[in-house]
């Protein structure tokens, strides 16, 4: 692993206190979107392959909106890792995390952040050189709990938790001193973004990036 590769990874989930999971059926719409979130403030977008638009969208937010730092999410294999950073993403996202993959972005050119559900997948992260990981699906692993339990046994960790996180809760998670940012899907509504609603996703946007602690 790049030596600079862990200190760019907490550095892209440090500009932003929402890591914005957006799931995009018409790439069209990506360049709009990304420049929502950018007029309200979020510097960061997390756009997932789980559409055919997913790859072609990265390919119109690159080329667009350079000034977002762009990320892939829902990255499952080596293929993933490779076709993302084909179309222009400067990170990739995982559900999870295995062996092969650790080590596949190890070697590869994006900043990669895993993702854990346990304090032994955790262990595994680290020993592969990882610091910063996705905590998903974060409300049903513990949340709050798992995140002030791992505090401790290690402290070098830190994280990104995702999954049943809201504007209206995201606050005790930043809070946490072992928290660099959340992810969350609500910033990006796909009925919003069907509907061209720029003006609300950028309103939604400002909201969340007023959130980060003083």
């Amino acid at each position: 692993m790049s030596l600079t590769q862990p200190a760019v990874i907490e550095e892209i989930l440090r500009r932003s206190p929402v890591l914005p999971v957006v799931t995009i059926a018409d790439a069209t719409t990506a360049p709009d979107v990304a420049r929502a979130l950018v007029r309200g403030g979020i510097r960061t977008i997390e756009v997932t392959l789980r559409t055919p638009a997913g790859l072609p969208a990265l390919q119109a937010i690159a080329r667009e909106v350079p000034e977002i730092a762009l990320g892939a999410g829902t990255v499952l294999s080596a293929a993933d890792l490779r076709a993302a950073a084909d179309a222009g993403a400067s990170f990739a996202v995982s559900p999870g995390s295995t062996p092969a993959l650790l080590e596949a972005a190890a070697a590869g050119p994006l900043a990669y952040l895993p993702a854990i559900a346990t304090a032994s997948e955790l262990m595994l992260g680290l020993t592969a050189g990882y610091h910063c990981f996705k905590l998903f699906p974060a409300a049903a692993v513990g949340g709050i709990a798992l995140l002030k339990s791992l505090a401790s046994p290690f402290p070098q960790a830190r994280f990104c938790p995702t999954g049943g996180i809201s504007q209206e809760n995201l606050r005790s998670y930043l809070d946490l001193p072992n928290v660099l940012c959340v992810g969350g899907s609500w910033l990006a509504p796909p009925a919003l973004i069907a509907s061209r609603d720029w003006d609300r996703l950028e309103a939604l946007a400002a909201h969340a990036a007023r959130s980060r602690p003083p």
